[in-house]
Parts: C-alpha cells; sequence; structure tokens
C-alpha cells in the first residue's frame, strides 16, 4: 500500500507562485520513506497536536506524544480519557508535528484507527505497556512510565491508525 503525500509549496527560499498550495504530489511505503527533511519531526520528541471529532461535530485538539512503525501510527491513551471514545464512535485523527524551532516546518498526518488493544489484554497488553515505556523514554529519559494517576488502577489502550495521507511544509 502506498500512502499519498502532498508537499506544500513554502517561502523558505524567497517568494514563489502557487506559494503555499500543493506543488508536487508523491507516495511512500511507510513513514520511514518521507523526505528526510521531515523525519526528525516523526523521531526526535516533537509532541504532536492531534485532533479527534467529539460527539458535538467539532475537532477536539490536544497534544500527544508521538510514536509509529512503518505505515502504522501508534496512539497510547489511559481508557478513561474523553478521547477514547471518541477515536471508537469516529474512527479517524489528524497528527501534526511542528519543527519547535520554526512552525513553518512541519508534517501532517491523516490516519484512521485500524486496531485497538487493551493494556488488560492476556497476548498482547505487555505490548501496550512496553510502547508507552518506549514512548515515556524518548520524551522525557525515563525508563518506566511515571504518570499514572495515582487515584484509581488506570488502564492503557493502544490504538493503531493506519497511514491514509501526509502533507508537507517547509525547510528545518
Amino acid at each position: 500500500m502506498s500512502i499519498p503525500v502532498a508537499k506544500f509549496l513554502d517561502v523558505a527560499e524567497g517568494t514563489q507562485a502557487g506559494q503555499f498550495t500543493v506543488g508536487d504530489h508523491e507516495a511512500v511505503q511507510s513513514l520511514d520513506n518521507l523526505d528526510p527533511i521531515y523525519k526528525p519531526l516523526l523521531d526526535e520528541p516533537v509532541t504532536a497536536v492531534v485532533a479527534v471529532i467529539s460527539p458535538s461535530g467539532r475537532a477536539n485538539l490536544t497534544p500527544v506524544w508521538f510514536d509509529y512503525e512503518a505505515d502504522t501510527v501508534l496512539l497510547n491513551l489511559a481508557t478513561h480519557r474523553k478521547k477514547v471514545e471518541w477515536l471508537r464512535a469516529s474512527p479517524q485523527a489528524t497528527f501534526l508535528l511542528m519543527n519547535p524551532a520554526n512552525a513553518y516546518h512541519w508534517v501532517s498526518i491523516k490516519a484512521t484507527v485500524s486496531r485497538e488493544v487493551s493494556e488488560d489484554d492476556p497476548v498482547e497488553g505487555k505490548r501496550v505497556t512496553d510502547q508507552l515505556n518506549r514512548i515515556f523514554h524518548k520524551y522525557t529519559g525515563g525508563d518506566v512510565y511515571a504518570l499514572r494517576d495515582p487515584s484509581f488502577d488506570e488502564r492503557r489502550v493502544l490504538f493503531e491508525l493506519k497511514v491514509d495521507s501526509i502533507a508537507t511544509f517547509g525547510r528545518p
């Protein structure tokens, strides 16, 4: 499966005809094949903004830690969060990763939930916890996720989202 990539024209090297519109389209097989100038936004601890649709039909935007494998975005959430029920009801999400040093260098990823795995799953539950620890290390340097709500037995769910399309803009 290939993933369409819309490459917006920017003004990093001066104004140009059609700036801020899609200049070229290409296809990649996975997020690993994305143009190298955008890979640091995925691989470094850049906080993503995820948009999911609430029952009112409005987009709900929140910052999240970003992780992926090939053509799949991984979103690890506490089960008591509203995003969990909203993703189950409307399984599309959009992720925006902006370069913290240059807001005009970004990647937008549209994706659809293909699967979810509960931390309580007897076969795959350990994968959810391991992925949470991995992403915690990416963003904080810690080895074991240390932000569970201590007031109850917080459980996690891992959403696997297949990438539908990508848009890119700017240079570092």
